[in-house]
């Protein structure tokens, strides 16, 4: 049932998925829990409703379904949909589900190592992390990894693998992982320096919405060293 449940929902068919998902979840299956509450979350087939999101995820995370941890963890570390912001509870969640192998739980356990948030900084660990969602495909993870390579922050400086973090980040179409490619391509860091390709990374950035990005293309054309 789970199966056709998620079909239905794949489908946009909400109606038919949170009548299936209602039954299993009153069954105590913790996939269908999490799901229903998010569709709670996002009013998909019926009213939003924090209360009974929360009570759904809480009863999913407790039985440690992965994505449901997750999905906790951004209330807790945001302090919406009923919980008060509690930035040492979302790190907590969030590591649970990142063990559990959810790649944007690891992405948010490494930021939060990163910065200090929740947790003791330690940018070793965040590395670790970081490396571990990018493993997965997760394209803000690979630009944050070529951040601490770039400055030997809790790895061993190598301007090659910053080169390569933030050339997949841009191959993917992220703004941040354009923009700093980009800046190494500008500056000759862990490659050929290369205006040209440097120019051309910025312009994508800025119109993805980069500020700083759009910032130098716009001084750029007002100094008149570029027409667009």
């Amino acid at each position: 049932m789970i199966q056709e449940a998620n079909e239905a929902y794949n489908a946009s068919d909400y109606k038919t998925a949170y009548e299936l998902y209602t039954q299993l979840a009153e069954q105590g299956n913790a996939d269908a829990q999490t799901s229903l509450g998010y569709m709670h979350q996002m009013g998909q087939g019926c009213e939003k409703d924090e209360a009974k999101t929360l009570e759904l995820y809480t009863k999913a995370a407790e039985a440690k379904q992965p994505y449901a941890l997750f999905n906790l963890a951004i209330l807790y570390e945001n302090g919406i949909g009923g919980v008060k912001h509690d930035l040492f509870k979302a790190h907590e969640l969030h590591m649970e589900a990142a063990t559990r192998g959810v790649p944007p739980a690891m992405y948010e356990v490494a930021l939060m190592l990163e910065r200090g948030l929740g947790c003791i900084q330690n940018f070793s660990e965040a590395a670790f992390w970081y490396e571990e969602a990018a493993k997965r495909g997760h394209l803000q993870a690979f630009n944050n990894l070529g951040a601490l390579y770039k400055e030997g922050h809790g790895v061993i400086k190598d301007e090659k693998k910053a080169f390569i973090c933030f050339k997949r980040a841009a191959d993917g179409g992220l703004k941040e992982g354009l923009y700093n490619l980009g800046l190494l391509y500008d500056q000759g860091i862990g490659c050929k320096e290369d205006h040209e390709k440097a120019l051309e990374l910025c312009r994508k950035a800025a119109y993805k919405g980069h500020e700083k990005a759009k910032a130098i293309i716009k001084g750029l054309q007002e100094e008149g060293k570029i027409v667009f």
